[in-house]
């Protein structure tokens, strides 16, 4: 793994329509405003309109993320997708977004760890780029989970919103970008979060839809008892392969499942004296774009340092979980157009 690897410009982009909780609950039986921010911190999302798909925000973030690096479609040999929500089965979103952009050098394909994915085609594109010197590689996390929420159940319903993500991988200064990244799954926990008809072992049928087979299911109860029991000793393993305590931490921009549990783990992890950036509350749960968002809200905001280190950390559907640690490396560059995530 070469440490002369790291992040080169970031970008995001969230649909226009904002529902606040006071919306969504009169969409949600049970649900009201102040119960919603009991239980999650959450106090708006994002939902895209009828006519927007994920590609449609994967492109936006990742017009926006090329300019803040200052490179050219034409400098792209790698275009990765991470989603959960494609806007088919075929063909891969990444192929979409690549003519969208007029990507036409770049080799495009999608990677599905629900949310943890931005982690592991972070990874990925991070080791094809170091094999490579003088390659770029585009790095998108995009859902619009929107589409697959039963709003008859409130547990989910509340906690999901629609956006985008994007990083500009490729060669960094000297001491700087990736020092050190762990991947994990455990298949064991896989249907904690799951979708279980569309696929092969149960294809679309009038059947599946009338039984609510296409909606996204959580048992959000164990998977919160999983992550604080799995994903402490994970940050842990990774930190010690890096040679850094939890002290060196500047930065920590996690997954944003929800406000509380992001506390909860934070604290479990030792990382409470690192700076946790979080976009929970006013974009709520955006899967595999939690983190690309929340690191490009960070870095437009100018708090990300030279030399700061930043730990990415993810888990989601799989169960999977991804961490990459990062010697950031450069300043954000000015970007007056588009509507920031």
């Amino acid at each position: 793994m070469s440490s002369s690897v790291g992040i080169l410009g970031t970008g995001s982009w969230v649909p226009a329509r904002a529902l606040p909780n006071e919306e969504i609950a009169r969409r949600v039986p049970g649900a009201s405003p102040e119960w919603i921010v009991r239980k999650t911190a959450i106090r708006s999302r994002r939902f895209a309109a009828a006519e927007e798909a994920t590609s449609d925000l994967a492109v936006r973030a990742a017009a926006r993320a090329l300019r803040d690096a200052g490179l050219g479609v034409d400098r792209v040999d790698y275009l990765v997708v991470s989603t959960s929500t494609p806007d088919h089965p075929q063909p891969p979103t990444a192929c979409l977004v690549q003519e969208r952009l007029g990507a036409y050098g770049a080799a495009c394909f999608d990677v599905n760890a629900v949310c943890a994915g931005f982690v592991h085609a972070l990874v990925l594109a991070q080791s094809l780029v170091a094999d490579r010197p003088g390659a770029h590689a585009l790095v998108v996390g995009a859902d619009v989970y929107s589409r697959i929420l039963d709003f008859d159940d409130r547990r989910t319903a509340v906690l999901f919103g629609d956006g985008a993500g994007a990083a500009v991988v490729g060669a960094a200064p000297p001491g700087r970008g990736v020092v050190g990244y762990e991947l994990a799954s455990r298949g064991d926990a896989g249907d904690l979060i799951r979708v279980e008809a569309g696929g092969s072992r149960l294809p679309a049928s009038a059947a599946t839809v009338a039984d609510g087979g296409h909606f996204f299911r959580m048992r959000g109860r164990d998977v919160t008892e999983l992550v604080l029991q799995d994903v402490p000793p994970f940050v842990d393993k990774l930190l010690a392969r890096a040679g850094v305590g939890t002290g060196d931490v500047a930065h920590v921009v996690p997954h944003q499942p929800n406000g509380l549990l992001l506390d909860e783990l934070v604290r479990a992890c030792g990382l409470t004296a690192a700076h946790t950036h979080r976009t929970v509350e006013e974009y709520a749960n955006v899967g595999s774009a939690s983190v690309p968002l929340t690191l490009d809200h960070a870095n437009r905001a100018g708090l990300l340092r030279d030399g700061d280190l930043v730990l990415l950390l993810a888990f989601g559907g799989g169960m999977s979980f991804g961490g990459c640690l990062l010697r950031w490396g450069r300043a954000p560059g000015p970007d007056p157009g588009g509507r920031p995530a």
